[in-house]
């Protein structure tokens, strides 16, 4: 019990508290990181792009483990069965010829509340958002539901691998509006993948000025094929606003706040369209109704598996990966539409794919640079 032992015994004591300094590593989560990666990625057109990040994604409450804990390939293979998803509900799509695309996107708006409710509720995060971005929000429910609205109408209007093949136009765009409202950096080389997106959309669509009367490979008459062209290229422009909104708002949003704004403004935007065009009625064959199901279902499905897909992957192979969208949009037309995509298609599909992936690998380059 001498002095000396007492006193060296004693410094250790002070050092116990040290876990209560560990308290901050509760932060990690950052749900809304999920909303940002899958923008990322999606410069996903289509469907994931529009409608937002799944009201069932996995918490991210730590990012690393997860990327360094599961298998390689993992992540590229979420992304596959996502473009499987979306591609099956957009072929469900166009087999519902009888009811307008609004109350398809009105039906897919309801069947995800039913999800995103319970999860509002449980995370308590409210309904309204904070004051600063409810603007923000609101703008990108707007976004989103128009581009679901116009890409369901394109579908049901042309060949949904010409559909498709003009959504995939959206990274072009994104970089161009993410220019000119966020400042961000616009190369030569951005404005050459825009050029060559756009020469694709017009093989696809064959202006008569330059392709003449020929009306190979149309669903109908040049009219209705004309429209579903504007309408994949007026959602592939809604998309990509969407995605310059999701970057403003950043990561100062519950992603699950994104999601609700997106229904709620996407089921009274098409209750008042459907209001103008007087269109809406309840689908008369009982296939039908379970095609609206499988809709919600397969739409639903597609974007868990794009955020897993983004909480286990770097975007850029993401967004690559995505663009086997337009391979199955091609099989499935095929296979179960009996319809032989043209050459101008084909030809269309390899300019498009080819410029909103070199633009995701310029994008995905210089962010490595950066870091």
């Amino acid at each position: 019990m001498g002095c000396g032992g007492a006193v060296t015994a004693e410094p250790p004591e002070p050092e116990r508290p040290e876990p209560a300094l560990r308290v901050p590593e509760e932060e990690p989560l950052q749900l809304p990181e999920e909303e940002e990666a899958a923008a990322a990625a999606a410069a996903a057109p289509s469907q994931s792009a529009a409608g937002g990040c799944c009201p069932c994604a996995v918490r991210n409450e730590n990012p690393e483990a997860k990327k360094k804990a599961s298998c390689p390939g993992l992540g590229l293979f979420y992304t596959l069965l996502s473009a499987f998803l979306f591609s099956v509900a957009s072929l469900l799509v166009k087999k519902i010829q009888d009811i307008h695309s609004a109350e398809i996107s009105a039906f897919r708006c309801v069947f995800q509340m039913l999800f995103v409710i319970p999860c509002l509720i449980y995370k308590k995060t409210g309904f309204v958002g904070p004051k600063g971005k409810r603007i923000f929000l609101f703008l990108r429910g707007v976004f989103g539901s128009t581009a679901m609205i116009l890409l369901y109408y394109a579908f049901q209007l042309m060949p949904i691998a010409d559909a498709t093949v003009i959504t995939f136009t959206s990274p072009v765009f994104t970089s161009l509006f993410a220019w000119i409202y966020l400042k961000e950096k616009y190369s030569l080389w951005d404005l050459f993948f825009t050029i060559f997106a756009i020469a694709g959309v017009v093989l696809i669509a064959r202006p008569p000025f330059l392709f003449g009367s020929s009306t190979a490979g149309m669903e109908e008459n040049y009219s209705y094929h004309l429209k579903g062209a504007l309408a994949a290229v007026g959602g592939a422009i809604f998309s990509a606003l969407t995605l310059v909104i999701l970057r403003k708002v950043g990561k100062s949003v519950h992603y699950l706040l994104n999601i609700w704004y997106y229904v709620v403004i996407g089921l009274l935007e098409s209750i008042i369209v459907l209001f103008v065009v007087d269109e809406w009625h309840l689908p008369h064959c009982g296939l039908d109704r379970l095609f609206l199901v499988l809709i919600g279902l397969f739409g639903l499905g597609g974007q868990i598996f794009l955020t897993k897909a983004v909480q286990v992957e770097k975007a850029g192979p993401v967004a690559i990966m995505k663009t086997m969208d337009v391979v199955f949009a091609f099989i499935l037309q095929i296979i179960f539409l009996n319809k032989m995509p043209t050459w101008w298609t084909v030809s269309g599909a390899l300019c498009v794919v080819a410029s909103s992936s070199g633009a995701v690998i310029r994008k995905w380059c210089e962010n490595s640079q950066a870091k």
